[in-house]
């Protein structure tokens, strides 16, 4: 079971082992960072969305990114949007859920939101 199956399975991603939960303003910068040592993407998720669950869901089916290669992060946007509009100003991409903004050596390389993230893609790049 990927880690995105387990997000599927559990209604707080906090208790997700793997997926590294953004919740401070602080966390998103770190995560920035981070990707000078490899890539970090983030996940922004409404649960009151459906094309949010189904573009979540759509990842989950497919995903098979080792864990070392990539650093995911998930945001509740119900919880966090000011987290949101936070990595919207530190990487110029204007906020949309869902979206998956994906950051290697401190800029964004791959950025989608609803139905045009594709797994595919993220996965070429990582």
């Amino acid at each position: 079971m990927g880690f995105l199956d387990r997000l599927q399975s559990s209604k707080n991603s906090d208790h997700i082992e793997n997926w590294l939960n953004l919740d401070s303003k602080e966390a998103v910068d770190t995560a920035i960072e981070k990707s000078f040592e490899r890539p970090v993407a983030f996940f922004k998720h409404s649960t009151r969305c459906g094309i949010s669950v189904q573009v979540k869901t759509g990842l989950e089916e497919n995903w098979d990114i080792e864990e070392d290669k990539l650093d995911m992060y998930y945001l509740d946007l119900l919880n966090h949007r000011d987290i949101s509009a936070h990595i919207a100003e530190k990487t110029g991409v204007i906020h949309q859920s869902p979206q998956l903004i994906l950051i290697k050596d401190g800029k964004v390389s791959y950025h989608q939101s609803h139905f045009s993230i594709k797994y595919d893609e993220l996965q070429a790049l990582v």
